[in-house]
């Protein structure tokens, strides 16, 4: 972090439908959870803003798997509304958090050059993010540590593929 940078720590669709007891319950979500709120506790002393990107299924196209508007498992979870409570909320439909989205603007209001991305799920929503055209002019980091998937060798697939475009740090090297 540079003394002129900006960060913004982006939490990607820490939603009930993603845990144990949801309609499609996630690979570590526990540990997940707990180093999300770690680096949700490292942002909040240091004044870093925080983002909660929440996916809401477009419900143009039919009932949803998961994630359908005014259901207990489209809910941020409980425990980062806690961590985070006057986190900005984006809501999305696509797994890219840009698209049809608040956030460029949300990020154009906080001022912010540096995006620090985790969040479930990290081949989709996390790395299309994280590569998307509009985070392109941002200094773009994945926290490996705080991201995860339907399993362990399709998380670590995604972060090797992604490597080769955005920097992977472990939120503990944070601040």
């Amino acid at each position: 972090m540079t003394p002129h940078s900006q960060p913004v720590l982006i939490v990607i669709d820490l939603q009930n439908d993603y845990f144990p007891q949801g309609k499609f319950p996630l690979w570590n979500t526990e540990v997940v959870l707990e180093n999300i709120k770690a680096a949700i506790n490292k942002a909040n002393q240091a004044n870093i803003p925080v983002i909660v990107v929440q996916h809401i299924a477009d419900s143009s196209k039919g009932i949803a798997p998961f994630f359908n508007e005014n259901t207990p498992g489209a809910d941020n979870h409980a425990e980062i509304v806690a961590a985070a409570p006057n986190a900005i909320v984006v809501k999305k439909a696509f797994a890219d958090s840009f698209f049809a989205t608040t956030l460029e603007q949300e990020l154009q209001k906080l001022g912010a050059t540096d995006l620090w991305i985790c969040g479930m799920m990290t081949q989709n929503c996390v790395t299309h993010t994280a590569i998307s055209k509009s985070a392109e002019k941002y200094a773009v980091s994945i926290l490996p540590d705080c991201c995860t998937t339907v399993s362990e060798i399709l998380h670590l697939i995604a972060l090797n593929a992604v490597s080769t475009r955005v920097p992977l740090v472990n939120s503990t090297a944070l601040l």
